[in-house]
């Protein structure tokens, strides 16, 4: 009987302690339900904290390139400099790891970041501070310049930008992109901005369960989208071609004070812009120098002046009422409307032929052929030229110009470019039609759109607009055009190069005043000159306008010489025209596979100047490439089968033998400043590291 009392004993026990147990269950959810902290936990945080996490996975902006595979924009590494102030980061006395000389840290960061020491020593200053932030978007390089100087307390803080190689190489038509606070990147200009959507591609997303402290939780599913990088563009612009013209444009930069100027070539057959360049320009990578965002190919409209005779003399032709060996009075001429046109010298040249008028520009020749023709019929050619309509060019921002005039003096200065407006690429435009035997071609700046997978999107080539002009009135026009040049003043022939042949007409036009009719200084006109070579085959055209310039006709001719000169040599197009012997023009063999010492001696024997990049025994790759033509005194780049490869001494050379050198080795560059070689981040002899990118200072 004791022992069934002692088991309900126990039963009852055993409910009392569920029944305890039970309660302390309660009273803890009751405290969970109503507390925000349990057990040192932040219930709500971590709440908060547990939950679905989603992360933007950024795409790769697709890669600029000229029409070499020269880049030209691209994504790269890129640093914040980040300096720790606060004592408290140092654990260990012998070892600091905050900013403990301020003064040294500022001296020695100065020259590398660009900024002056005062200004990063009132930064390290700064009171109660953990960190500070000196300076943005660095690159490798600089960044390697400050590890080097092992300065305590001094980070960086990784991200990445967009680089652009060459600085301010054709600022306005590559235009820039830069990240937003997300990191995106994003063009805001140029061609970035135009192709902004095709280059930026697609971001993905990753989603995943975090814990507390942030942290996916494992063995739980994540769903992600990959990112799908960004397309890549090829343009037609061609480095060298390029180089040549953004150096001219800044030797005109130091040598004479304009407003603005503005100098194109492009492929006539083709439409195919070779190359444009302008001042004021900026560099693509600070853009500190950023006066305007109008890029003056397609959004400078002005008046024209006498290059528009090209044209209106071409109608006249096309018309059947030229006759190049008809005599009139040069000089001035009274319009119905009582208007006086005058020739440039306001005294002509006596009786002359119309021929003869064009190679001297006369005004009143011009407005003679102009009446003839009549306003319907020249306003409709000019039309059909393209003047007044925007050309489509795949470029941001272009106008259209105004091709407006009725009266009768209104025809008469249309026909020598004064009272209507142009763009340059709407001239370039209008110029193919000498290439292609009146035909006119369509200018294109992008050659291809190529994926991330490299499969061509879409490809960009000839595209006709018109038939303009009968093969006849073209050779009429490009004998008028030699003569401007070879038969007509002694400023003209200043144009002439020495390799090749060049066509072309001069333009002096009066800038119209914002009160009404002209300005009147003595340099307030835009100069221009548009030129196509050469002449029996022309297949290049060259195209400047410049606004202001204290100078002359000789010093436009002077660039257009330069650049003509330049441009020919590396588009390979040498005629034996003047002062080119033929003996001093070498034709390049095949040097691959050849063994070095061998090729070296032939290379010298042949007047050109070898460099030998490696010191392996033979040439596995060499530039320029076989069978093209080269002059006396040429350097040839050797490759070399070896390792590893020392830097040679490049002090002198130019701009494009070095950007050759560096295309060759495949090392990556940074160029600042024009003309040749002053000096560079690896020093002559020094084994190259192609993880680093080599900065290169240009000077004239």
């Amino acid at each position: 009987m004791k022992r069934k009392v002692s088991v309900h004993y126990n039963i009852k026990l055993t409910m009392l302690g569920l029944s305890f147990l039970f309660l302390i269950i309660i009273i803890k959810l009751v405290l969970v339900s109503t507390s925000e902290e349990v057990d040192g936990v932040n219930l709500r945080a971590f709440a908060d904290n547990r939950n679905t996490e989603e992360k933007t996975l950024y795409a790769s902006r697709g890669t600029i390139y000229d029409r070499n595979n020269n880049i030209l924009a691209v994504d790269m590494n890129s640093y914040t400099v980040i300096a720790y102030l606060s004592s408290s980061r140092t654990t260990k006395e012998e070892n600091p790891e905050h900013v403990v000389d301020k003064e040294n840290t500022a001296r020695m960061l100065a020259p590398i970041l660009e900024r002056e020491e005062s200004t990063l020593l009132e930064l390290l200053n700064r009171e109660n501070l953990y960190q500070i932030e000196l300076k943005r978007g660095i690159t490798e390089n600089k960044k390697n310049e400050i590890l080097a100087l092992d300065l305590p307390g001094i980070d960086f803080i990784g991200s990445t930008k967009r680089y652009y190689p060459y600085g301010n190489y054709a600022s306005y038509i590559l235009g820039y992109a830069k990240s937003d606070d997300s990191g995106e990147i994003n063009g805001e200009m140029g061609i970035e901005s135009y192709f902004n959507d095709t280059l930026k591609g697609k971001n993905g997303w990753i989603k995943y369960q975090k814990d507390l402290y942030g942290y996916r939780i494992p063995n739980i599913p994540v769903y992600q989208e990959d990112s799908v990088s960004g397309a890549n563009l090829y343009l037609t612009l061609d480095q060298d071609v390029q180089l040549v013209l953004e150096n001219a444009i800044h030797s005109l930069k130091n040598n004479y004070a304009f407003d603005w100027a503005t100098i194109s070539v492009m492929d006539a057959k083709s439409g195919a812009i070779l190359g444009s360049a302008s001042s004021p320009s900026f560099d693509l990578n600070t853009r500190d120098d950023l006066e305007s965002y109008v890029n003056p190919l397609v959004g400078y409209t002005y008046e024209p002046g006498s290059v528009m005779k090209i044209f209106s003399f071409m109608n006249a032709i096309e018309e059947g009422i030229y006759d190049g060996s008809a005599l009139y009075t040069s000089g001035s001429k009274i319009l119905s409307d009582g208007t006086k046109i005058n020739d440039f010298n306001n005294k002509g040249w006596g009786e002359i032929t119309y021929d003869t008028g064009f190679a001297y520009s006369s005004n009143v020749a011009a407005t003679n052929l102009a009446l003839q023709l009549g306003y319907k019929r020249l306003r409709a050619f000019y039309d059909t030229l393209g003047f007044g309509t925007t050309t489509g060019i795949l470029l941001p921002g272009e106008l259209d110009g105004k091709v407006n005039f009725m009266y009768e003096s209104e025809l008469a200065t249309a026909s020598f470019g004064q009272g209507i407006t142009v763009t340059p690429i709407q001239m370039l435009q209008a110029l193919t039609i000498i290439a292609n035997e009146g035909v006119m071609v369509k200018p294109y700046i992008i050659s291809k759109i190529v994926d991330d997978k490299g499969n061509t999107i879409k490809e960009y080539g000839r595209e006709e607009v018109n038939k303009v002009a009968s093969k006849e009135t073209i050779q009429k026009i490009k004998e008028l055009m030699y003569k401007v040049i070879y038969d007509g003043f002694e400023s003209s022939r200043g144009f002439a190069p020495l390799n090749v042949s060049l066509i072309g007409k001069t333009g002096t036009a009066q800038i119209a005043s914002p009160k009404g009719g002209y300005l009147t200084g003595e340099y307030d006109y835009i100069k221009s000159f548009a030129g196509v070579f050469p002449y029996e085959e022309p297949h290049y055209i060259v195209y400047i306008a410049i606004k202001k310039l204290v100078g002359g006709t000789n010093d436009v001719a002077s660039v257009v010489n330069g650049v003509v000169e330049e441009t020919a040599k590396s588009l390979h197009v040498i005629e034996n025209v003047n002062a080119v012997d033929t003996s001093k023009i070498v034709t390049l063999s095949d040097c691959i596979s050849n063994q070095v010492l061998i090729t070296v001696d032939e290379l010298k024997k042949k007047g050109l100047l070898p460099i030998v990049l490696g010191g392996g025994n033979y040439v596995i790759n060499q530039y320029p490439l076989k069978n093209q033509e080269v002059l006396v005194g040429t350097k040839v780049f050797l490759l070399t089968n070896t390792v590893s490869y020392k830097m040679p001494n490049v002090i002198g050379w130019s701009t494009n033998e070095i950007v050759t050198f560096c295309n060759i080795l495949g090392l990556p560059y940074e160029l600042s400043g024009y003309g040749k070689v002053a000096s560079t981040s690896i020093p002559t002899g020094q084994e190259i590291n192609f993880s680093n990118v080599i900065s290169i200072t240009l000077a004239n």
